[in-house]
């Protein structure tokens, strides 16, 4: 799984660049149109998500570990691929992006290509905890939250009794939430 990559541009489009690494190979990463904007230098690093297609290996190359975050959340949700994550992206930066879903604002939602009402409505209902992920904060409370509400999801309970859940414990590294949690959750 390639989860970054640092190399030097050599091709540079609204949607996509092509990236020369130092060991001679160029790949093709998507890139949203903030992140290309944001590409000012010839040489970049980037954090990307690697798709694995029965037809293909797609990489998408985010600078902002924020919104690959959010394209890695939307991408879960059923009916929502790389396409339509990538234009929520270039929509939206992920502070917005977490105000929208916080606020359930259909209206804005629709405004992204390929998004209908139908399809807004069932992204809004799946992402109820985005805006605890998308804090945006660096600091280790955070990150022990969100790791957290990570693994309870894994473990197949539903974002919003996470999230209620995680509001209500105290810990302060993930271990200590996730047991916490999971106290409340198995009663």
């Amino acid at each position: 799984m390639i989860i970054g990559i640092t190399g030097r541009v050599v091709k540079k489009d609204p949607t996509h660049l092509h990236l020369l690494t130092q060991s001679g190979l160029i790949y093709e990463v998507f890139v949203s149109l903030h992140c290309s904007a944001a590409v000012k230098s010839d040489d970049v690093r980037l954090h990307t998500t690697h798709i694995i297609r029965e037809d293909a290996q797609l990489l998408y190359g985010f600078l902002d570990i924020n919104e690959k975050r959010m394209f890695d959340t939307l991408i879960k949700i059923n009916g929502v691929g790389p396409k339509v994550a990538m234009a929520i992206c270039s929509t939206f930066t992920p502070p917005s992006f977490a105000q929208i879903v916080e606020s359930k604002d259909v209206g804005m939602l629709k405004r992204v290509p390929g998004i209908g009402p139908k399809s807004a409505g069932r992204i809004l209902v799946e992402l109820g905890g985005f805006s605890l992920e998308m804090a945006g904060e660096n600091n280790p409370a955070s990150q022990a939250h969100n790791e957290a509400a990570m693994a309870l999801e894994s473990l197949g309970f539903k974002k919003e009794h996470i999230t209620k859940t995680l509001a209500q414990c105290s810990g302060s590294d993930t271990e200590s939430l996730i047991k916490e949690a999971l106290k409340k959750l198995s009663k």
